[in-house]
C-alpha cells in the first residue's frame, strides 16, 4: 500500500493562493511521488478526472479518449446542488498539451446543436519533474478572460482555495496507486 506524505513547505504552497485585481487566477503547487509522465498520463485520462477533482462535482467522462491534440474536445458529466438542473455536462477544450510538462483545458458548454462555447476560464497543471519518482505540480484556475456578462451571474473563482488542495492531494494519492483501473 503507498502513502503520500506532504512536507510542511508543501502545506505552505498549497495555501498561497491568490485573487488580487491585477491577478484572476488561483493556484496551488504540490511535490508528488511519483514521475510526471505517470503524473502526465493521470491528468490526460478523462476517465481518472472525478477520482483526483477537490470539489465532488466531476462524476463521470462523457468521453473516454485519452488527451493527445491541442483543440481535442471532452465532455465531463457533472452534478452541483446550486446549478439548476442539478447534473449538467461541461465541454472541454485542449489547449495546452506538451507531456509531460503541462496540459490544460478550457470549460465550457455544448448545445443541442453541437454548439460549443467557452466562458473564458481554464484549468491549468504545469509539471516539473524533481527526479525520476518526484513532480512538482502547480495547478491552476484562470478566470481573466471572463466578460462582465459571465460575471455577471457567476462568481470567480466558483468554489473554495481548498478545491486545488484537494484536487492536488488527489492527484497525488491516485498518480502513486500502482495498479490504476
Amino acid at each position: 500500500m503507498s502513502t503520500t506524505a506532504f512536507s510542511a513547505e508543501a502545506r505552505d504552497e498549497i495555501t498561497a493562493g491568490t485573487h488580487t485585481g491585477d491577478r484572476e487566477n488561483v493556484t496551488a503547487t504540490l511535490t508528488i511521488a511519483a514521475p510526471a509522465a505517470e503524473v502526465f498520463a493521470v491528468l490526460a485520462d478523462p476517465a481518472s478526472h472525478a477520482a483526483i477533482d477537490g470539489t465532488g462535482w466531476v462524476r463521470e467522462p462523457g468521453d473516454r479518449a485519452p488527451l493527445t491534440e491541442v483543440g481535442q474536445i471532452f465532455r465531463m458529466g457533472m452534478f452541483h446542488a446550486d446549478h439548476p438542473d442539478g447534473d449538467y455536462r461541461t465541454a472541454n477544450k485542449v489547449h495546452v498539451l506538451d507531456p509531460p510538462h503541462a496540459i490544460g483545458w478550457f470549460t465550457g458548454t455544448e448545445d443541442a446543436e453541437g454548439r460549443l462555447e467557452f466562458g473564458g476560464w481554464f484549468w491549468r497543471y504545469d509539471l516539473r519533474p524533481l527526479g525520476p519518482s518526484e513532480t512538482e505540480v502547480t495547478l491552476t484556475y484562470d478566470w481573466t478572460a471572463v466578460p462582465p456578462s459571465i460575471r455577471e451571474y457567476l462568481r470567480f473563482p466558483p468554489f473554495g482555495p481548498a478545491h486545488l488542495t484537494d484536487s492536488l492531494r488527489h492527484l497525488a494519492e491516485f498518480a502513486a496507486t500502482p495498479s490504476r483501473a
